[in-house]
C-alpha cells in the first residue's frame, strides 16, 4: 500500500482530518454490524439448543401436548431430585468443562 503524502497546508490538514473521521465513522458502523451479527448468531444458537432439548424432553413424556407447564415442572423436579442424579450431573458438568477447556 503506497504511503500517503504528508499534508503540508491547512486545507490539506482539514481534508486529511475529514477523511480520517469518515474512516472512523465507517469502522464504527462496521463494528456495529458485526456486533449485531454476533448477537443474532448467539440468539439463533440458543433458540436451536432450547428447541432441541425441549424436543428431547417431550419424547419422554406421555402426551406432552396435554400437560401444562406446571405439570412438566413437577416431573422435572421429581426426576432431578433423585439421589442418583446429583453425581451424574456433576460428572457431566465436569466433562463438559474439560471439553470446553480443550477447545479454547
Amino acid at each position: 500500500m503506497p504511503r500517503k503524502k504528508k499534508p503540508q497546508t491547512l486545507p490539506e490538514l482539514y481534508a486529511a482530518k475529514e477523511e480520517t473521521e469518515n474512516e472512523l465513522r465507517k469502522a464504527k458502523q462496521k463494528e456495529k454490524i458485526l456486533q449485531n451479527q454476533i448477537s443474532k448468531l448467539t440468539r439463533n444458537a440458543r433458540t436451536h439448543r432450547l428447541c432441541t432439548r425441549a424436543g428431547m424432553l417431550e419424547s419422554f413424556l406421555p402426551n406432552p401436548e396435554l400437560m401444562t407447564d406446571d405439570e412438566v415442572m413437577i416431573v422435572l423436579k421429581i426426576a432431578f431430585h433423585q439421589p442418583a442424579m446429583k453425581p451424574v450431573l456433576e460428572k457431566l458438568a465436569a466433562e463438559s468443562e474439560a471439553k470446553k477447556t480443550l477447545t479454547e
